[in-house]
């Protein structure tokens, strides 16, 4: 099994490339999927989670309150962190069970992506068979984002939150420029993915 990390920053368009890269036939495993999964009614992680910090994190249909769990982790690093260690290990128990499943479905030549937004900020880049960065300028992340109904302002803000351009690019073994149109995107997508399968074999 190829295992293989992908990221790149805000409004990179690296869902599109995650998808793309699905359609061709690899098992794409999202982070952010992992962590709702692990939060479900009826979950051990819900339940932890409602112990921690009491009923009032419940809907009233017995889902997590997102935004009020927010309000106390975010403002507060003792309880993020809290949070932290209740879900970490059950996010990374959710994505390897989803790994040996496509493991045993596909077999050897599987290849696993992870879709992970931080993965520069997590440092775990050393986790995976080969890490493939979504890249553009810089400007043109800041456009996307305004397209999207954001103030510059605000997404120069979340830029700033992650990692920055170069610190993602030091960490790849791929590029994939996503600057020009959605046909260049698939071209270079088709390479990437034949370079993954030579990989895969060997």
């Amino acid at each position: 099994m190829l295992r293989v990390g992908l990221t790149g920053g805000i409004g990179s368009g690296k869902s599109a490339v995650a998808e793309r890269l699905a359609g061709l036939g690899a098992v794409v495993l999202d982070g952010d999927k992992a962590a709702r999964a692990i939060v479900e009614p009826g979950t051990p992680g819900l339940a932890r989670i409602a112990e921690t910090w009491g009923p009032e994190v419940l809907r009233a249909d017995g889902s997590l309150d997102r935004a009020k769990l927010a309000g106390i982790v975010f403002s507060d690093e003792a309880a993020r962190q809290k949070l932290n260690a209740i879900t970490h290990p059950l996010i990374h128990e959710h994505i390897l069970a989803a790994e040996r499943a496509a493991l045993d479905e596909r077999g050897p030549d599987t290849i696993v992506v992870h879709d992970i937004p931080l993965l520069a900020e997590g440092q775990r880049a050393a986790e995976f068979d080969a890490v493939i960065v979504v890249d553009v300028p810089v400007d043109l992340q800041v456009a996307r984002l305004a397209g999207r109904g954001l103030p510059e302002d605000q997404a120069r803000a979340r830029m700033a939150a992650q990692a920055t351009r170069e610190q993602r690019l030091a960490l790849a073994d791929i590029v994939i420029d996503n600057s020009g149109t959605l046909d260049d995107l698939d071209r270079r997508v088709s390479e990437v993915w034949a370079d993954l399968e030579a990989r895969a074999k060997r």
